[in-house]
């Protein structure tokens, strides 16, 4: 009698999960009647705080691994250095040889303005909690003062990375210049030249293209081709050589990464500045919600994903800006609002006077070699309060979904490059086989 009470109350317990069974073999039978059918689409759309490795590996092996190994430019001696540096470690192992659980990594992207970089590896050497991460540099290509000044960092992991096919690295070939290059409005039919113009008339300038390629090739890097970012599920910021980051600004995106998923559904991403970059912030009690900022933002792998996903809309769109190229093109294609989540006051500052390729120009880019954004005490500890409702902003001046571009990205072979920069890290070298 008491065997029987026993195992009918088994049974009981199992006719209890029973439907709990059932909906997870239904649920593993859709995953793969999805990846049999290849719905990308259907994959893709998710919550933007939802990370899911076994989407990304199958992401990887389904959606890219049939696709043709890319063919890229002959490198040169020196682009052929840098790729190998690239697999280089992390240095500053022996100050700081743990890195914090649930740490969001840095990215910072730059060009050629060491007056720049030195101002902004300062303001970070003073960021609370700076010491927990690692912070990557992505290199437009080599220049020896930039790189002096990344190696004297101390505070913090660093990772080097050197984009190989930075159009200075190719003095007579593309990506840089060819002989035989069709040169600003020049007539293909009368000059017999080489290249397409873009939707003004105007023909590649390899310093203007570079602003988009180096973006793309650092983003593929960051999230799809280094080890250090392999088991990396949380969100990464990027910030720029122009971007003077406050003390508070680690601590508070760790805030706002941790409160979007609760606070804003529609939040992709979240930022250190407003999307206007000349606003200081609003100074409410409140959230903000708006479009993604170009200074200081954050997002996590499966928003990466979203974007790769868009590589041919990325690629194609004639733009030489990568920012603009996400506001008209990338983002409005995914059917629905997509917002970034930041605090009332500004935790980063776009600065100075030069443009991106303007380089060196002694005294032209900084007062004095200094900068001043207006920093007050408040902006050195953490305000934001996640007790704050938070304030949507519908609609906003800017670049916007239709806008049809400024140009500068007409000629096949830089859509080409930029489209085997989507692929570099997902496809099998066939021949090999």
């Amino acid at each position: 009698m008491g065997f029987y009470r026993k195992s009918r109350g088994k049974d009981a317990g199992f006719r209890r999960m029973l439907p709990l069974v059932l909906a997870v073999l239904f649920g593993t039978l859709v995953l793969v009647y999805l990846l049999r059918t290849n719905t990308l689409s259907r994959l893709i759309v998710r919550s933007p705080d939802e990370v899911d490795e076994s989407f990304v590996s199958n992401y990887n092996t389904v959606f890219l691994g049939s696709r043709e190994k890319p063919e890229f430019p002959k490198q040169t001696e020196l682009s052929v250095l840098l790729e190998k540096r690239n697999q280089l470690p992390s240095r500053n192992l022996d100050l700081f040889p743990n890195l914090k659980k649930d740490h969001i990594k840095i990215v910072l992207y730059v060009h050629n303005r060491p007056q720049y970089l030195q101002v902004v590896v300062d303001s970070l050497s003073k960021v609370e909690g700076i010491g927990e991460t690692l912070l990557i540099v992505s290199h437009d290509g080599y220049f020896e003062e930039m790189n002096k000044i990344i190696e004297s960092i101390r505070f913090c992991q660093v990772k080097q990375i050197f984009a190989p096919y930075s159009p200075h690295l190719f003095p007579d070939s593309f990506p840089g210049v060819s002989p035989g290059d069709c040169q600003e409005k020049d007539n293909l039919s009368v000059k017999n030249c080489k290249g397409n113009a873009d939707q003004y008339g105007h023909h590649r300038s390899p310093k203007i293209v570079s602003l988009k390629h180096h973006w793309w090739w650092m983003m593929n890097t960051v999230w799809d081709g280094l080890d250090e970012m392999r088991r990396h599920m949380g969100h990464v910021l990027f910030i720029e050589e122009d971007h003077f980051i406050f003390p508070n600004a680690y601590r508070s995106l760790q805030l706002l990464t941790g409160l979007k998923e609760k606070k804003c559904s529609d939040c992709y991403a979240a930022n250190l500045a407003p999307s206007d970059v000349t606003s200081k912030g609003e100074g409410w009690d409140r959230l903000i919600a708006e479009k993604i900022g170009n200074v200081g933002y954050a997002f996590n792998r499966t928003v990466w994903r979203k974007i790769h996903a868009r590589a041919k809309e990325f690629c194609s769109f004639d733009d030489y800006n990568w920012d603009i190229t996400m506001w008209a093109t990338v983002y409005p294609s995914w059917g629905t609002p997509v917002y970034t989540l930041r605090g009332p006051r500004r935790s980063a500052a776009h600065f100075g006077k030069c443009g991106l390729h303007q380089g060196q120009e002694s005294g032209t880019c900084i007062d004095n070699g200094q900068v001043n954004v207006g920093m007050e005490e408040v902006d050195k500890v953490v305000n934001i309060r996640p007790d704050w409702d938070v304030h949507v902003i519908r609609r906003q001046a800017g670049y916007q979904g239709g806008f049809k571009g400024w140009g500068g990205w007409g000629d096949e072979r830089d859509r080409k490059l930029c489209l085997d920069f989507a692929d570099m890290y997902h496809v099998a070298d066939k021949s090999a086989n």
